[in-house]
């Protein structure tokens, strides 16, 4: 038996469902609920990709930012990440002292990312 949860519901697979297939165009993110968090649901190449909805760095909301390719750039200091793994692509787009300060105040670190899985049209992550 399935528990419903806030955001979604709990597949076979341990999986939060938090999105139907058809809810995400290719190309495009959105941002959804897994129960307490809030996560950054994006469908590129055919492929779904789910992170943490706030940037690292200062917590922008990512699903306001831009995406290119499986690079998610944040709206407010533009710190980049590949939602592949999470891997910080550029920190900001800052230069000199700015970076330095930017650097100190908040070393530069991963975005989460989280396993995702289909299950007929259910998209379903792993928290």
């Amino acid at each position: 038996m399935e528990q419903m949860n806030e955001g979604g519901r709990h597949g076979d697979g341990g999986g939060l469902e938090v999105a139907r297939t058809g809810d995400v165009a290719e190309g495009s993110m959105k941002k959804v609920r897994a129960g307490d968090h809030e996560i950054l649901l994006a469908y590129i190449g055919g492929a779904y990709y789910a992170a943490d909805a706030r940037c690292p760095h200062m917590g922008g909301d990512l699903s306001r930012g831009t995406l290119a390719g499986t690079i998610v750039t944040c709206p407010l200091h533009h710190s980049q990440f590949d939602l592949a793994g999470g891997q910080v692509v550029r920190w900001t787009d800052w230069s000199g002292l700015l970076l330095s300060l930017a650097k100190a105040f908040r070393s530069p670190r991963p975005l989460t990312t989280y396993p995702v899985s289909v299950d007929g049209d259910r998209i379903l992550v792993r928290i």
